[in-house]
């Protein structure tokens, strides 16, 4: 019996612990506190351990370990939030910005690229401001490289839902990150002038709440 629990542990080091740093990562992105990130992390790992014989050996630990921290955020920390965000994304284009990155990023995913390559206060900021359904999917996506089946298993989604909040989740950013591309580079500023343009032109804006969000067609929960 202690053989079996010593093997059990040191398995769970080698395939669970190494991916701590990861979780800590995603937890602050998803609470927006230290303190809040660093007890979702170890609640995670302690829910793991206890559960680590339904896990099967050489299987994606990764993604269990952020499902079983995502369920958690979900059930006991979402409850702590305060009152719903108003989000007006409608308004704006498909590639507002990303398709602006695609002109300098010949990759299949430049947005992905892009966050890959600068996650400062600005980028973080954008992030944690996304409300939580939209933040935790771009987070698993964008930040994590998680692939739509991934993410739908993770978060308890299908993935139309999983498409459809990585959707709207990526327009809100483009928004929000506009000036921070122009100010380092990543656009030019004929494109700024064309936005301002296209600004000018005016459109009601269209907005959701994150607790009442009605299902679009592409959106099932």
């Amino acid at each position: 019996m202690e053989k079996d629990s010593k093997k059990n542990r040191s398995r769970f080091e080698t395939e669970a612990v190494i991916h701590t740093n990861a979780l800590y990562r995603t937890a602050l992105r998803m609470t927006r506190n230290e303190d809040d990130a660093s007890d979702l992390v170890q609640e995670a790992l302690v829910k793991a351990y206890r559960f680590w014989d339904k896990y099967e050996e050489g299987s994606n630990a990764r993604a269990w370990l952020f499902k079983i921290m995502t369920n958690i955020f979900i059930n006991n920390y979402r409850s702590k939030s305060r009152a719903p965000q108003t989000v007006a994304y409608e308004e704006i284009d498909d590639n507002f910005l990303f398709g602006q990155l695609a002109t300098i990023d010949p990759s299949d995913n430049p947005e992905r690229n892009f966050f890959a390559k600068v996650f400062d206060d600005d980028v973080k900021k954008a992030i944690e401001e996304l409300p939580p359904d939209f933040r935790i999917v771009v987070i698993l996506s964008f930040l994590e490289g998680f692939s739509y089946q991934e993410i739908a298993d993770i978060a308890g989604l299908n993935i139309g839902t999983v498409k459809s909040r990585l959707h709207r989740g990526r327009k809100i950013l483009q928004k929000s990150l506009w000036d921070y591309a122009l100010r380092n580079g990543f656009i030019s500023k004929r494109k700024s002038a064309e936005k301002d343009g296209n600004d000018e032109k005016g459109a009601e804006d269209s907005s959701i709440e994150d607790s009442g969000e009605k299902p679009d067609h592409n959106e099932t929960d």
